[in-house]
């Protein structure tokens, strides 16, 4: 006999439920697959809540607010920049009711709508990491000025004013400033300690700075203000101050509203902390020196959401963490100029004990200026009486183009360094943008003048022939290159010839190998000369190898020791001896040429041809003709 069919009615579940268990399936494996975090079908108190959490703009206070339609909540975790929160009820009657009223509701959060779903788990996990501590020196000191006292400071800025007379305003991209005191410069991250501004800082900061001087904060009165105004949303790069502009303690107060400041320590430890309004920051020793900050940009900030906790480390509590909305903060931070080097104990981080940055390929012609002066100019003064020593015999295809001249044609040597060439005819006349080599060719009888290569103080069309041999490879930009073969140009009479040498990339051409590359290594400093325009920062090449990239600076190694830096046999014996302090490294910039580079950038020249392009030692070499 056929046991009977039970009569059982099922309750149809809507298309919203069934999406609403859709979702809510996807967003456990999601949880799974990237929190390792298990749920379950039984029933509990515990409950993880996917979308309700702070890394997707949900708030404490909403969330909490909208959980408690489900019972009485025991706690809520909300796991710092997390999608994710944990809520425990006080029964699991509790934790049911919340599953069934909850899952799939809309929350109106930040601008935006967020849909919760609410899954079961067996248990929350509630450890809390330990709380960092500040940074060694730094400290945040709440409500260290009044309401009224930071009306008044505000006030003092004015904004609207573009004048430059007594202050420097400046539009950046995350933010705008105003410095007063001295002005801080962007480019070079440093002062111009010679340059003060007029206006010294605003008066009304004397009464703020008084007391960090009453309360030991600081031991001397700052000379120096940034002011920079943040709009909801903006930030500032992680960064350390420069060491060598300012003395040890930096101060910096926060008006207007609060804000979360991250430091970061080279090994990796990193500390939120919150500044809150009206407080004050004050940076010294490892904090100041050591540690970058910074401010992330973002609209909403994780703090602690008890009151008691207005300042200080953002712990790692989820118990305690809500999100805070940033509105406009304006900084006023202090600083005391330096007048002497920085002696810190922090020399990795200190611009005063390392070695300068390599500086970067320049983009415009005021860049290249300033590259050429310090690494072209400035060093050929410093070792010109070094590198005369090392510049005797001339190149013989050079000594051939100036001797195949026609008697009485008259010849100019652009970049005629110690004037090595200039007594192979009698007819020729030098100029050198180095002053102390001038003054060589001068001691040695030879006519020579300063002048610089893209500017020459002779008439046009005087010359039968010019030579540049070495020098248009210290020319930073195309454009800067390409004047300077034009300049050689306009000098030409028509018919004239111009000899260029430039440093060649290709060191080993046709399988033999310069002499630059078969030199022994320790004999750095005999070259004499041997793409791409966009801003990076130039290398430092190797003496005796091949070259890694066409923009680079060549270090020039000037010996201690007598005569001016040249090397006695004496003291070539016991040179392995000798102290790093003896010697000094310079840096050249070169412009090293590729194959056909220099021919085509002659052929941008107009009323020229090429006569003859051939590579010599390591060298490009190219023979124009003046046709017009």
């Amino acid at each position: 006999m056929e046991a009977p069919v039970e009569n059982v009615r099922r309750e149809k579940k809507s298309k919203k439920e069934l999406k609403v268990e859709r979702r809510e399936r996807k967003t456990q494996q999601t949880l799974l697959r990237h929190a390792g975090l298990s749920t379950t079908q039984k029933p509990s108190q515990n409950l993880v809540v996917s979308n309700g959490g702070l890394g997707n703009g949900v708030s404490r206070e909403l969330l909490l607010e909208v959980l408690k339609e489900g019972g009485a909540v025991k706690s809520l975790l909300m796991p710092p920049n997390k999608p994710y929160a944990y809520v425990t009820y006080a029964s699991v009657e509790d934790g049911q009711s919340a599953h069934r009223l909850l899952n799939g509701r809309v929350l109106r959060s930040q601008g935006q709508e967020v849909t919760l779903y609410i899954s079961y788990v067996e248990k929350v996990d509630s450890e809390v990491s330990g709380v960092s501590p500040l940074p060694s020196g730094l400290s945040v000191l709440e409500e260290f000025i009044s309401v009224e006292e930071e009306a008044l400071l505000l006030q003092a800025v004015d904004w609207t004013s573009h004048t430059e007379e007594l202050t420097v305003q400046k539009e950046l991209k995350n933010r705008r400033v105003k410095h007063y005191g001295y002005e801080f410069r962007y480019d070079n991250n440093n002062v111009d300690k010679d340059k003060p501004l007029p206006g010294g800082l605003p008066p009304e900061c004397g009464a703020v700075l008084q007391k960090c001087l009453s309360e030991g904060h600081i031991s001397v009165l700052p000379d120096q203000l940034t002011v920079n105004q943040y709009q909801s949303g903006q930030g500032i790069p992680p960064h350390v101050d420069t060491h060598s502009p300012f003395e040890d303690t930096i101060l910096s107060l926060s008006l207007g509203a609060k804000t979360v400041m991250d430091f970061r320590h080279p090994d990796g430890r990193s500390v939120a902390v919150v500044l809150p309004r009206r407080s004050l920051l004050v940076m010294k020793g490892e904090s100041r020196y050591l540690w970058t900050h910074g401010i992330t940009p973002r609209k909403f900030d994780v703090v602690p959401a008890s009151d008691a906790e207005g300042s200080g480390v953002v712990t790692s509590d989820p118990s305690n963490l809500t999100l805070s909305r940033r509105g406009m903060r304006t900084s006023f931070t202090f600083r005391k100029i330096r007048h002497a080097p920085c002696n810190c104990v922090y020399p990795s981080m200190c611009d005063s004990q390392r070695p300068p940055s390599p500086p970067s390929l320049p983009v415009a012609d005021s860049d290249a200026c300033r590259l050429e002066t310090q690494y072209v100019h400035h060093v050929y003064e410093e070792i010109s009486a070094h590198f005369s020593s090392t510049r005797h015999a001339p190149w013989p295809k050079v000594r051939d183009f100036l001797l195949s001249l026609r008697p009485g044609d008259m010849l100019a040597d652009i970049g005629c360094g110690n004037g090595k060439y200039l007594g192979i005819n009698p007819q020729i006349v030098g100029c050198d943008r180095s002053v102390n080599l001038v003054g060589i060719c001068a001691e040695r009888g030879f006519q020579a003048f300063v002048s610089d290569a893209l500017n020459i103080p002779l008439r046009s069309s005087s010359f039968d022939a010019c030579i540049s041999i070495a020098v248009i490879h210290h020319f930073s930009t195309k454009e800067r290159r390409l004047a300077a073969v034009e300049e050689l140009v306009r000098l030409l009479k028509v018919g004239g010839r111009a000899l260029i040498y430039v440093w060649a990339k290709e060191q080993e051409y046709n399988k033999q190998k310069s002499k630059y590359l078969k030199t022994n290594k320790n004999q750095e400093n005999t070259e004499e000369g041997s793409g791409s325009e966009e801003r990076k920062p130039l290398s430092v090449h190797t003496n005796r190898t091949v070259f890694a990239s066409q923009d680079l600076l060549v270090p020039w190694h000037l010996k201690g020791g007598k005569n001016g830096g040249v090397e006695t046999a004496c003291e070539s014996e016991d040179r392995a001896a000798a102290t790093s302090r003896q010697d000094r490294v310079f840096h050249r910039y070169y412009h090293v040429f590729q194959h056909r580079e220099l021919e085509e950038l002659c052929c941008l020249v107009k009323n020229v041809k090429v006569r003859e392009s051939y590579h010599d030692q390591g060298n490009w070499c190219v023979v124009l003709e003046k046709t017009q």
